[in-house]
This record gives C-alpha cells, sequence and structure tokens, in this order.
C-alpha cells in the first residue's frame, strides 16, 4: 500500500510523529550519479522553516543515506534515505483521539486500523509522508535530466488568485520567477495577492487551497503505455498519493469539454525540422505515449483541513454530536510546499516509465 512503480519502486516509510519518515527505491541502475546536495535542496523547498504563511514545525529535514550509495553512485541494490522527525508534539492529537477531525482521515482510519493506531499528526496520512516522496523525486529527475528530460513546477492558482505563466516561458525562467517568492508563483503580481489571501485565511482561523501546474520538457516521443499504464495514468495515480490533491488534468483539461474537436485537435507542424503540434490542447500525450511536445498537467489542491473554527464533529466514545477546534501548528495554505512534491511524484513516475521502456540505462 505504501509502494508505487515496477522498474523504479518507490516505497515510503515512517509516520508524521514517529522517530522517521523517508524512502526505499529499488531500481536505480548501478552506477547512476546522485547528487544528494540538489536532493537536499528539493527537501528544503518543501520545508515549513522560513516561510511566514506555513506552520510553525520547525523540522531541519537533513537526508541521512542509510544504503545504496558508494563514492556518489548508486551500488544497484536498495538504496534507503530518511529524515528525523524532531519538533513533535503528541499532546493536542491524543485529546482529540474520540473526535476525529473534519477533512481528515481520523475516522476511516479508526475504523480500518483500530482505536489504537498512531493518528498523531495524521499518522502515515500526514503530509509529512511526502518527505519521502521528494527524495525519490529528486533522485529521478537526476536520471531524466542525464536523458535531456526536466520537470518544473509552479503555483498557478491560490484561493480566487490565478497567474499569468505563458507555456513559452523558458523552464530557468520559469523557475527563478517562483523562486523568487514565498508562494511559488512566477508571477509577481499574482504573487503578492496570492500571499494576502493565505494571511486573511489565517486571521480568520480558516485556510485556503489552489492549483499547482507541472511541465515536464524533453520527453522522447512514444515513451509510455497504452491503456493501464499510460502517461496519463501513471502520472495521475502518484498524484492522488500525495494528501489534499483532489483533482487532475492534462493539457486543456476539464476546458476540452466546452471545445469543439476542430479547436481541440493540435495539427501537426514541422519545425526546424522535426515534427510539432501547433497547440498543446492535449498536454503532450496522445494514446498515452509522449507526442514530443511538453506535458503539461494540472492538480488541485484542496484548503487545509486543520483550522483553528470551531467544527461539528462527533465524541465517538459517547456516541453524541459535538464540536472541536483544531490546536497544533498547520499552513494555512499547503499550496507552497506541495510544489516541489508533485514535481517529485512526477518526476519518479515518468522515470519508472522510460526505464520500462527503455529510455534510460
Amino acid at each position: 500500500m505504501m509502494r508505487f512503480g515496477e522498474r523504479f519502486q518507490v516505497t515510503i516509510f515512517g509516520s508524521s510523529h514517529g522517530p522517521e519518515v523517508g524512502v526505499e527505491i529499488l531500481g536505480i541502475p548501478a552506477g547512476t550519479p546522485v547528487d544528494l546536495d540538489r536532493v537536499q535542496a528539493d527537501l528544503d523547498r518543501r520545508r515549513p522553516v522560513g516561510r511566514r504563511l506555513a506552520t510553525k514545525r520547525q523540522e531541519e529535514d537533513r537526508l541521512v543515506v542509510d544504503r545504496g550509495l558508494r563514492d556518489g553512485r548508486a551500488d544497484g541494490a536498495l538504496f534507503r534515505a530518511h529524515v528525523a522527525n524532531e519538533d513533535v508534539r503528541r499532546e493536542p492529537y491524543d485529546r482529540l483521539r474520540n473526535t476525529p477531525r473534519p477533512g481528515h482521515a481520523d475516522y476511516p482510519a479508526r475504523i480500518r486500523y483500530g482505536a489504537d493506531a498512531d493518528l498523531s499528526g495524521g499518522g502515515i496520512f500526514s503530509g509529512r509522508m511526502t518527505a519521502g516522496l521528494v527524495i525519490a523525486g529528486g533522485v529521478a529527475r537526476q536520471m531524466l535530466a542525464a536523458r535531456g528530460i526536466e520537470v518544473a513546477a509552479f503555483t498557478r492558482s491560490i484561493a480566487d488568485v490565478e497567474a499569468d505563466a505563458p507555456e513559452a516561458l523558458p523552464f530557468s525562467e520559469l523557475r527563478s520567477r517562483a523562486a523568487a517568492n514565498e508562494v511559488g508563483c512566477p508571477d509577481a503580481a499574482a504573487a503578492a495577492r496570492m500571499e494576502e489571501a493565505i494571511a486573511a485565511a489565517r486571521r480568520d482561523g480558516d485556510s485556503v487551497g489552489g492549483v499547482i501546474e507541472v511541465r515536464i520538457a524533453g520527453v522522447p516521443v512514444g515513451l509510455g503505455e497504452p491503456f493501464f499504464d499510460s502517461i496519463e495514468s501513471a502520472i495521475a495515480h502518484a498524484v492522488f498519493a500525495v494528501p489534499a490533491v483532489k483533482g487532475i488534468e492534462f493539457g486543456a483539461g476539464f476546458s476540452a469539454a466546452r471545445m469543439r474537436g476542430s479547436a481541440h485537435n493540435d495539427a501537426f507542424v514541422l519545425e526546424n525540422g522535426e515534427v510539432r503540434t501547433a497547440t498543446n490542447h492535449a498536454g503532450g500525450i496522445l494514446g498515452g505515449l509522449a507526442d514530443g511536445m511538453p506535458i503539461v498537467f494540472r492538480a488541485v489542491v484542496k484548503p487545509t483541513s486543520s483550522i483553528a473554527r470551531p467544527q461539528a464533529t462527533v465524541d465517538l466514545l459517547e456516541h453524541r454530536a459535538t464540536t472541536m477546534v483544531v490546536t497544533g501548528r498547520h499552513d494555512p495554505c499547503i499550496v507552497p510546499r506541495a510544489v516541489v512534491v508533485l514535481e517529485s511524484v512526477a518526476a519518479f513516475a515518468l522515470a519508472d516509465l522510460a526505464l520500462r521502456g527503455g529510455y534510460l540505462p
């Protein structure tokens, strides 16, 4: 239940308030260079430390590689890495053990695993588990980069604030613009409004959600598998494992429902001797296979479930209605920290397909 992939197998472990969270990866080809500083940089992008509008939980998230590397290269065996959980506070969750938090997995998890299951901080359902996803994605992205494949994500919207980010924007500029603000948005004016929307929600004891866009360039034509292992299927499978993701669309996505075929079809053209398409409504994927255009998808991230406002729930011991206020340390918007997470899951989903198709050694 905690594993993804066929050739690039990613298995996450740990829990929000356990000793550690991390990942095991099976399938990194022997001799593959792994730059741990780059993986650490991705973990730093996920951390809340230094973010005015994030949770106050202070985790260092220093990468520890337990096995699988020798002199900076994969040894071909199982790779295992983790980060420690150091700033753990169980008390707020112990008080809520018998009153499931709205929007969280508390109730179904209790029914499934019993009253003694450790759900402090969300347990295995917590966003804290995404640290392992980021480690795996950091390794996968380096493998893809060696094949000329780039992955970049950014905040497309928060609440009702939408960013302007033309598809023609070079990846290097997209990254640098997004890194210039706290919300990870390449549109500076929109980023300022997004930050205010988050701050306003926090002042109200509430939260907001948004949309993250991921772009992948340099994918060889034909990469992917038809039907159940299409590029869309693989990416969507990995993306929906990220807590709080509630929707995904590729290319034109849901707006295609309002288009005619003559408008939605991407006409083929020759550009510098190469076959391209004049538009990219398909999001770089046809029949589950890469068509040579950038792969583009967007994922919906719901508002953070933990909010400091009274909410209706039930007391599972006394079988009566009650109200609760979630205490503790929580992000009023998890979209900015989830940007690198969606980059990561897209990278290892694609790496798995690339290994299966022979596009990586």
